[in-house]
């Protein structure tokens, strides 16, 4: 299940999953999606605390280095979130 996280000025949706643990190791991945002009969407999903890229459908190297950056500030935001079930909305 993903939790939605934050939207972006140029649409792409941030989105994060609950808490995975491997060996031991707490893991969540990350989701970012924005539509296309052309129909369907650009899509990227990268695990943390590794920062490793799952998969990526139309992003480019700038838009990857981009999301690295924002994961860098918002990775332990985007932990607290997922332990406790995304963010709770009004």
């Amino acid at each position: 299940m993903f939790y939605q996280y934050v939207e972006l000025a140029d649409g792409t949706l941030i989105a994060h999953s609950e808490i995975k643990n491997k060996d031991d190791v707490k893991s969540i991945e990350v989701q970012f999606e924005r539509p296309r002009n052309e129909g369907g969407f650009y899509s990227a999903r990268c695990e943390l605390p590794s920062y490793k890229w799952i998969f990526n459908e139309h992003f480019t190297e700038n838009d990857l280095k981009f999301f690295e950056e924002f994961l860098s500030h918002n990775a332990h935001t985007l932990f607290k979130y997922a332990e406790c079930g995304g963010i709770k909305i009004a």
